[in-house]
């Protein structure tokens, strides 16, 4: 470090140099502040597996949440299956109703429905029973009111030594996957519906940029993204992340993870800068709702605590 020693004028003019600066930091900074909007905070089903729909919808109600991502997971509607599919045959137009209408009745929305099945199944008549149980799904929602679908690509595993290069990266995959979302775009037309892919660093949507990319390959309106910050901690800043999928980005899972583990764990309990991401989530993407995720009755409360805590924190309103 260098000194240099200023006389009384030259000390004044420096700080008067200095002025349009401090102000335009000021105005920038008032600026950015102004321009976060209120966000939605919501709840992702998954996790409440011992409750009733008409349970939860008068718990989360009484917390305040007024949003659900719906995951077909609770104890009088156990219809969902991760990475694979299951049977909806008993899930008729007049029961989709009643448990949306549960929820509804209660004061909260349903956002979306969870499908999670696989759509990188290296067998073409295994991806389409897939297809057909994705729109199966449509169907269900739309006897529920519901337009939007939440999926990963899905994992395979092939049986015998593994692969010296994942299955999800291999070079003709990327063409399969490309024409499986091209599929299910036209499947989601005729539903009036949206299907938000959802990366994680360890399948086909390892990295904000890939996702980006397959959204681009893909080119249809009908395909676009769920960010799930902490399934891409472990490669991509969250900087990083917003600027690569803020066009496409209709929802955001608010969950958490250590750097350098697998597993996530609910909000707070993680390396995820919460401040960071909320304050990119309001200014990026303020109509995206937040969805608190790998959550259940146990912990919760501790993770809408913790994410309204934030919010609060650095100036962004909860819709």
């Amino acid at each position: 470090m260098s000194k240099v020693s200023l006389n009384r004028r030259e000390a004044l003019k420096a700080g008067a140099a200095l002025l349009p600066l401090a102000a335009a930091s000021a105005a920038f900074s008032k600026g950015a502040a102004a321009q976060k909007g209120k966000v939605v905070v919501g709840v992702a089903t998954t996790g409440f597996r011992d409750y009733t729909n008409q349970r939860l919808a008068r718990e989360l109600a009484r917390r305040g949440v007024h949003t659900v991502q719906l995951f077909l997971t609770q104890s009088d509607s156990n219809y969902w299956k991760y990475n694979g599919r299951n049977d909806l045959s008993d899930l008729t137009p007049e029961r989709s109703k009643e448990i949306a209408d549960t929820y509804r009745t209660a004061g909260i929305s349903i956002h979306s429905l969870g499908v999670y099945t696989n759509l990188i199944h290296p067998d073409e008549a295994e991806r389409q029973a897939n297809l057909d149980y994705f729109e199966a799904m449509m169907q269900v929602g739309a006897h529920m009111g519901v337009r939007a679908f939440i999926t990963e690509a899905g994992h395979h595993h092939p049986e015998g030594p593994a692969p010296r290069l994942p299955h999800h990266f291999q070079e003709e995959v990327w063409g399969m996957m490309v024409a499986t979302g091209k599929q299910l775009a036209k499947i989601a037309e005729r539903y009036d519906a949206t299907v938000l892919v959802e990366p994680y660093f360890g399948s086909f949507f390892a990295s904000a940029k890939r996702t980006r990319v397959f959204l681009e390959d893909v080119d249809s309106p009908r395909i676009r993204a769920l960010l799930d910050p902490a399934n891409l901690l472990e490669l991509n800043d969250l900087e990083e992340m917003f600027d690569q999928l803020e066009p496409y980005i209709d929802c955001l899972h608010a969950k958490d993870r250590k750097l350098h583990v697998a597993r996530g764990v609910p909000a707070g309990q993680g390396d995820l800068d919460y401040r960071k991401f909320v304050t990119l989530a309001a200014t990026r993407t303020p109509n995206a709702p937040l969805i608190l995720e790998y959550v259940g009755s146990k912990d919760y409360e501790q993770a809408l605590a913790h994410l309204r805590k934030t919010m609060r924190a650095v100036g962004v309103a909860e819709a």
